[in-house]
């Protein structure tokens, strides 16, 4: 069959092609349940590599998945969508309850942004929100530091946000080894915590105690006093016996409920700690490197390198693995009804009920 090509369009077949291995090629890094009345999950905000934040309704999806029209997967249309980033956005949470809550963002541009999820969230119709359509009402930059001859140092990228609700502040994990606390109603910085000597990957707030917990590329994860800014604990990964021959690399952490566990993931392993006592009290082996998990009650579930979700108890025994869409997982998100989701490679998330079956696979 012959092509007339008196009509070629070499730019737009340029432009076609460059958006389709961009689409392929697409992480999304973080998902989060938005803030509802309805017990059952219905909106969820994904943040992307090329640092999008958008929304998508949860029935929505599963009912066209339920239909047959999603047996692998479904291009989602977002419900809304905004630029948050110049780059990769790699964290989104939500700050406050219900609709008068902020949702928060930080990515690889050195900055947390957050927009009123109200008007984030109750624009009519389908309409992307791009640029400056919806400015953030925070818009928060790490710091710069001063070299030789007036010289500033490159933004440090944020990697991970915690939240402290009862606090209004919000903690960042940043690329200069340092955390930041920042004050949600002035927009300013209050504290920063230094001690590690390499990258922040990960950060959870431990608000019973007012403290903070980080995870380092120096296979450190400390805790820090909020008050202070003094680290009070620093959980050694590499020169503890039972961990020594394992990956150094910090690449998640998470708290239970009460906040006296701790969990660690280094390379293909995690450890369990209970914090009071400073004592690790189980190791998990994995098939691949952990990129993060998340406490379920009593349980642990886990998501990497790999294209599963596993669940494990306390004492390291595995319980279950479901088989998800991403090749390569980096989110695991726990919504209280138990629904998860997973995210990762190729811009695919996998949402999971509590029973264990796919509700709706999509790809952003």
């Amino acid at each position: 069959m012959g092509v007339d090509c008196r009509n070629w369009d070499e730019d737009t077949y340029r432009h076609t092609i460059l958006q389709e291995r961009e689409s392929q090629c697409r992480t999304v890094f973080r998902t989060a349940f938005a803030p509802s009345p309805n017990p059952n999950p219905d909106l969820i905000v994904a943040a992307s590599s090329d640092g999008s934040i958008a929304s998508y309704s949860i029935s929505s999806l599963a009912l066209n998945f339920g239909n047959g029209r999603g047996q692998n997967s479904l291009v989602a249309r977002p419900q809304r969508s905004l630029q948050g980033h110049d780059g990769p956005a790699y964290d989104v949470k939500f700050c406050g309850n219900g609709e008068d809550s902020l949702l928060l963002s930080c990515g690889d541009d050195g900055r947390i942004r957050g927009w009123r999820w109200k008007e984030f969230s109750h624009t009519e119709g389908y309409s992307p929100l791009q640029g400056g359509h919806l400015k953030p009402i925070l818009d928060l930059v790490n710091p710069q530091y001063k070299g030789p001859w007036g010289s500033l140092s490159p933004i440090p990228e944020s990697n991970a946000i915690a939240v402290d609700d009862q606090g209004r502040s919000i903690f960042a994990a940043s690329g200069d080894s340092c955390a930041y606390c920042w004050d949600v109603e002035r927009s300013e910085m209050k504290m920063v915590f230094k001690g590690h000597s390499d990258y922040l990957h990960c950060i959870v707030a431990r608000n019973s105690c007012n403290q903070i917990i980080t995870g380092s590329e120096d296979g450190t994860a400390r805790i820090w006093d909020c008050r202070s800014g003094k680290c009070v604990q620093v959980i050694d990964l590499v020169s503890d016996k039972k961990l020594k021959e394992f990956s150094p690399h910090v690449s998640c952490i998470a708290l239970d409920a009460s906040e006296s566990w701790l969990a660690c993931g280094n390379g293909r392993n995690l450890s369990v700690w209970n914090i009071p006592a400073r004592e690790c009290i189980s190791t998990i082996s994995a098939h691949a490197s952990v990129q993060d998990m998340v406490f379920d009650g009593n349980q642990i579930l886990a998501v990497g390198a790999e294209s599963s979700l596993s669940r494990f108890d306390m004492n390291g025994a595995i319980l279950s693995q479901i088989q998800c869409a991403p090749k390569s997982a980096f989110s695991i998100s726990l919504h209280p009804t138990g629904v998860t989701a997973v995210a990762g490679y190729g811009g695919l998330v996998d949402v999971i009920s509590q029973f264990g079956s796919h509700l709706c696979t999509f790809h952003c």
